[in-house]
């Protein structure tokens, strides 16, 4: 082989490699970087999941709504507003919902020290638990983004990883049918696949609070109601471990 194959091979390797870890970190789905929870293998069930909270101006709309209907969901919270908003966090838990640790700052764990990843993970359980009085059991990392050493500081802390199989990208300005249409969407592909799904919605959002957030609200509303005649359990992530 020449050096200009040798050096072409190399770069090749170099290039996919760099991709794997690329895919391995991003992918919400991908287990090449340690084991993370997704969803179970009954269609029927569904898991409403909420990122980015505790929102004044969104979560107790999206609370009231889900009393309403006697749905249970999952609300992974940053630690920084938990800190600005006790009380509604403690809201959150007295309804019966499930709390998630989703870090202090959001920050994308992937590409963090070990040392930040540590302090962004126990600084949250520590707002969590001292605001809540329980253990923390669930973890999800910002973006999905995770290298081997986040899910192993995780485990240390006692909480497990989980991610999701159905995106509706939310936090960006859309109105509540397209919301709906890109939940029925990844819902649809995983009845396909005979998965059930972890769908990942935002009442808040990561840059401060009170971010706009009443189309998630009213898409879930539509969802929830839209699944009435359909077989469909409402599921928290913990039904998975």
């Amino acid at each position: 082989m020449t050096p200009t194959a040798i050096a072409a091979l190399a770069l090749t390797t170099a290039a996919t490699a760099a991709g794997a870890s690329t895919y391995a970190a991003l992918s919400a789905r991908s287990q090449l970087f340690g084991n993370i929870l997704v969803a179970g293998s009954d269609p029927s069930q569904l898991a409403l999941t909420y990122d980015d909270g505790p929102n004044p101006s969104a979560t107790p709309h999206l609370l009231e709504l889900l009393a309403r209907h006697n749905v249970c969901a999952t609300f992974f919270l940053i630690g920084r507003f938990v800190r600005s908003e006790p009380t509604l966090a403690r809201e959150i838990a007295a309804a019966g919902h499930v709390i998630g640790n989703h870090t202090m700052t959001h920050p994308w764990l992937a590409w963090q020290s070990a040392t930040r990843i540590h302090a962004e993970l126990a600084g949250c359980n520590a707002a969590l638990e001292d605001t809540l009085g329980a253990p923390i059991r669930l973890f999800r990392p910002p973006h999905g983004a995770r290298r081997p050493a986040v899910l192993r500081i995780a485990r240390e802390l006692g909480l497990a990883s989980v991610n999701w199989n159905v995106i509706a990208t939310d936090w960006d300005p859309v109105d509540a049918a397209t919301i709906l249409a890109r939940v029925e969407q990844g819902v649809a592909r995983n009845e396909r696949r005979n998965r059930a799904s972890n769908i990942l919605l935002h009442d808040g959002g990561d840059r401060g609070l009170n971010q706009p957030r009443l189309p998630t609200v009213e898409a879930t509303r539509l969802l929830i109601e839209s699944r009435r005649s359909l077989p469909t359990t409402f599921v928290t992530p913990e039904a998975w471990l």
